[in-house]
């Protein structure tokens, strides 16, 4: 006769240990879920009763004291920011059924984020794509940033109907090097082109520059900003941005880094139109 084998208590505690954290996924699913579409609800409502009918100017009266009673019972998610977010919120995806969909898989924070994007068809692609790879909201920015919609886009282009590659396959960017898809560059492009030479970058400044980062973050009333390339000038002791932009000068890129530069606590230099 064998005889009973008393489990050893780590096996126990890995087993139970791995019940908990399926458990813990599946009711953040849900509630994540659930709450995505309780703020899409509540934008209904607003633009039914508050923003309709001409009532405008009655909404942006209410808000302020709408937000008020609302932060001090429920918390801060209903301030008076996040209650036209979800007002916006219905505007941009007026369909719940495709809310629904996506809201096991994507925060608020990433719906936020989504809603920056002016393109319906790009904002439609990174939430499929966030959705379908459970990208984390950092990894959507990336995305984002990259523009990997419109290098996709740029990729079917140039394919042809007898192409043996299938059209929407670019779900990385940098795909698109290895097949020398490289027309139309993108700032993401150059920004990558810079970096993969970044000794010889820095050289043509001089001497005594120190890479710091890519893609800052800088942040600015719960909105996300992403500087291109930070430097240190350890002779002048201060900190160097860059902007890649293509093109011609545009009058809001001054802006743009004049509002990075106070953000970092830098001084402006004037600029120079070349």
């Amino acid at each position: 006769m064998s005889k009973n084998v008393e489990p050893n208590v780590n096996e126990v505690f890995s087993k139970i240990a791995a019940i908990i954290e399926q458990g813990k996924t599946t009711a953040y699913s849900y509630a994540n879920s659930a709450a995505t579409i309780m703020f899409w609800k509540i934008g209904q409502y607003i633009n039914k009763i508050i923003l309709n009918s001409n009532r405008a100017e009655y909404g942006k009266k209410i808000f302020p004291t709408l937000s008020g009673k609302l932060v001090l019972k429920y918390g801060k998610s209903f301030n008076e920011k996040n209650l036209y977010r979800m007002s916006h919120f219905v505007n941009i995806f007026q369909d719940i059924n495709l809310v629904k969909e996506l809201a096991p898989f994507l925060s608020w924070s990433h719906f936020c984020e989504i809603m920056r994007i002016k393109n319906e068809q790009a904002r439609i692609y990174y939430a499929k794509d966030a959705a379908e790879r459970r990208l984390g909201i950092r990894d959507l920015r990336l995305q984002i940033s990259r523009k990997a919609y419109e290098r996709q886009e740029i990729a079917n282009s140039q394919l042809t109907a007898n192409s043996p590659i299938p059209f929407n396959v670019f779900k990385d960017p940098y795909l698109l090097d290895v097949f020398d898809l490289k027309e139309n560059f993108v700032e993401a492009d150059l920004e990558k082109a810079i970096l993969t030479e970044l000794e010889k970058f820095i050289l043509e400044f001089g001497n005594g520059f120190a890479f710091i980062e890519r893609q800052k973050r800088i942040v600015m009333d719960d909105d996300d900003f992403y500087l291109d390339l930070l430097f240190y000038h350890r002779t002048l002791k201060r900190l160097v941005a860059v902007e890649l932009k293509l093109g011609k000068f545009k009058p809001h890129y001054k802006g743009q880094m004049e509002f990075y530069l106070r953000r970092l606590g830098t001084p402006a230099l004037p600029h120079r139109g070349e």
